[in-house]
């Protein structure tokens, strides 16, 4: 049942987007900061839906940690989960991403409207550069930068070297870093249909400076405490609690 339940939540994951595509590619002459909440609204239809049908929901906790301004965040990536999710929960950001995303009929032409940063991950030193030129653009119109230090999905208990685009670019910027950890990967693992029951905890770390310091230095400093919070997070969750509209909020 949970499966059939999983299948379900996909296929409508899929035609959800496609719809939302359409929208966005509609309205894409709107300035991004309006643009986006659309794909806000795409963020939290689907955590409805994961809800309503697999059971599958999640809590926020360090919501006073998110400052004004615009500044990088670093999410760990273990799950589809969070390239949802991150649009529910942070303000209007321009996602760090893989170029062939871009190549997806509809869906990434409206991502393209949304200005995110597309590289080639194979580009090396190129690709840190584009993110760095690019970054300081969104930083400056308002939009805060996303990224997956790592590159791609890792398994749970598993972890990749961080890479140094998100660090050099705080630190050019003179931003602060945004640590954010979650246990997402043992709901929604990173190959599997199956979705399973229960709640999803997401941890936002304190700030972290980042203005003139060593990239290596703020790297390391991210990724200890994202490593360090993922093993105080169990797979059994907590329970979630909704506000009117059914978004799920912190517990307690």
């Amino acid at each position: 049942m949970q499966l059939l339940r999983s299948i379900l939540f996909t296929t409508s994951l899929f035609v959800g987007t496609l719809l939302y595509a359409v929208v966005v590619l509609a309205f894409g002459w709107l300035p991004s900061q309006q643009l986006y909440a659309i794909a806000r609204s795409w963020g939290r239809v689907n955590m409805w839906l994961l809800a309503k049908l697999c059971g599958l929901t999640y809590t926020v906790e360090g919501r006073e940690n998110i400052p004004p301004g615009a500044h990088v965040s670093m999410w760990k990536h273990s799950s589809a989960w969070e390239t949802i999710a991150q649009a529910a929960v942070f303000p209007p950001q321009a996602w760090v991403l893989k170029r062939e995303l871009m190549w997806i009929p509809l869906v990434g032409w409206a991502v393209k409207c949304l200005k995110p940063i597309a590289i080639n991950r194979k580009a090396g030193a190129t690709a840190v550069t584009q993110v760095v030129e690019q970054g300081k653009q969104r930083l400056e119109q308002g939009l805060w930068v996303l990224i997956f230090p790592e590159g791609t999905r890792v398994a749970v208990g598993e972890t990749r070297k961080y890479g140094v685009s998100g660090s050099l670019l705080a630190s050019k910027a003179g931003c602060k870093i945004i640590p954010v950890a979650h246990n997402a990967g043992y709901f929604w693992p990173r190959r599997g249909w199956v979705k399973k029951p229960g709640t999803i905890r997401v941890v936002i770390g304190p700030p972290i400076d980042a203005a003139g310091r060593d990239p290596r230095e703020l790297n390391e400093e991210v990724r200890t405490w994202i490593e360090k919070k993922l093993a105080t997070l169990s797979s059994t969750g907590e329970s979630g609690v909704s506000d009117a509209s059914g978004r799920p909020i912190a517990a307690g």
